[in-house]
């Protein structure tokens, strides 16, 4: 049997002793992620930190039970819960019970169609982020999202249009910004090609975003 004096004994608890270990008791954050389409965000953002001691990315919610985001949740063994726009109304003290449970601080809404209840935003405050694909204030609203913004853009003749990342409210694409990013939109632009620009924009900057929370 291997006996060690107390003084050894403190020795080898000195954290120099143990440079691969990191003393480091800041609570680990749990995410949700919210979506109703295919989940790329979601799937980037489920890369960028698989290895991210201060995140984990809990469960995802959709409201489609046909959305992508499912099966690309479910290949990273990620908690899936399916809930219609009208029980997430109905039900809204249930569900944020749940959320509870799980212990989620942050809500993340990536391409999430539909508006959360103001139940959700008074349980949550401050802690629930969404990504829109455009400038705001310009091109936010009820009806604004995807392919809308960005025909929307075009039609108008801008020369920039970008992303914003903001604090949710009870208001549409009103809360305070976090972020934006901004790209070119060139004279032969068409709604595909300034999809994939904004898209590029997303998978940079929302990962920037949620790491100011941890």
């Amino acid at each position: 049997m291997l006996k060690l004096s107390l003084p050894n004994f403190i020795y080898l608890l000195k954290p120099e002793a143990f440079p691969q270990l990191i003393f480091n008791f800041t609570p680990m954050i749990h995410a949700a992620i919210f979506a109703s389409g295919e989940g790329t965000n979601a799937e980037n953002l489920f890369n960028y930190f698989a290895n991210d001691p201060r995140i984990k990315i809990k469960l995802v919610v959709t409201n489609k039970d046909t959305a992508g985001v499912i099966a690309r949740a479910e290949r990273y063994k990620k908690n899936v819960q399916i809930i219609s726009k009208s029980a997430l109304e109905n039900y809204s003290e249930k569900f944020i019970e749940f959320l509870k449970v799980e212990q989620i601080d942050l809500i993340i809404l990536a391409g999430f169609l539909v508006k959360m209840p103001e139940a959700f935003i008074k349980a949550f405050p401050n802690k629930i982020i969404n990504i829109h694909p455009s400038l705001l204030p310009k091109y936010g609203g009820k009806g604004m999202y995807g392919m809308h913004v960005h025909k929307a853009v075009i039609e108008a003749k801008e020369k920039e249009s970008g992303i914003t990342i903001h604090f949710v409210n009870e208001e549409y694409d009103k809360g305070k910004i976090i972020l934006q990013a901004r790209c070119e939109v060139e004279e032969t632009e068409t709604p595909e090609s300034l999809a994939s620009k904004i898209q590029s924009l997303e998978f940079e900057n929302l990962p920037k975003a949620v790491e100011t929370f941890l």
